[in-house]
């Protein structure tokens, strides 16, 4: 049957990014619904942001095309030059190779709850716009290109 059980899919809050980066995201509860689909072409996870929590750092994907359905609550959109109120019912698209970086912002006093969907090469690499870090398949580097100590989840 083609209908998830989303309670049934365990749920995390792990992430691969190190210290300090982590702390930011530790409110971000993600479950993995591709996986659990039997998909294997592109990603999709259920996502609940905390109040205050960030869906991730600032970043985008030079290899991997991501869109993002907001289902209930409310977060706020940031990207390199503005901040937008994103609210259920409204999608938001990023394609890959577009430097645009981006992540929600749950600056309400309510859990906000989406969808992520992404396509492409999930081993491919990108960057982050505010801090000191790079990503691709294999980890997560400083700018200068020397490796933090973490491991990529995928």
């Amino acid at each position: 049957m083609p209908r998830l059980d989303i309670e049934a899919i365990p749920q995390s809050n792990r992430t691969g990014y190190p210290a300090p980066f982590d702390a930011a995201v530790a409110g971000r509860w993600w479950r993995r619904l591709a996986p659990a689909g039997g998909l294997t072409e592109m990603g999709a996870s259920h996502v609940v942001l905390k109040p205050g929590a960030w869906s991730s750092q600032r970043h985008w994907h030079d290899d991997e095309d991501e869109l993002l359905v907001m289902l209930s609550g409310e977060a706020v959109l940031v990207e390199d030059d503005s901040r937008t109120a994103i609210r259920a019912g409204d999608v938001c698209a990023w394609p890959k190779g577009v430097p645009v970086g981006h992540h929600l912002v749950n600056e309400s006093d309510a859990d906000c709850v989406f969808v992520a969907i992404s396509a492409g090469n999930c081993e491919g690499s990108g960057a982050y716009s505010d801090i000191d870090m790079k990503f691709d398949g294999d980890g997560y580097y400083h700018k200068d290109g020397s490796p933090y100590p973490t491991e990529r989840m995928r």
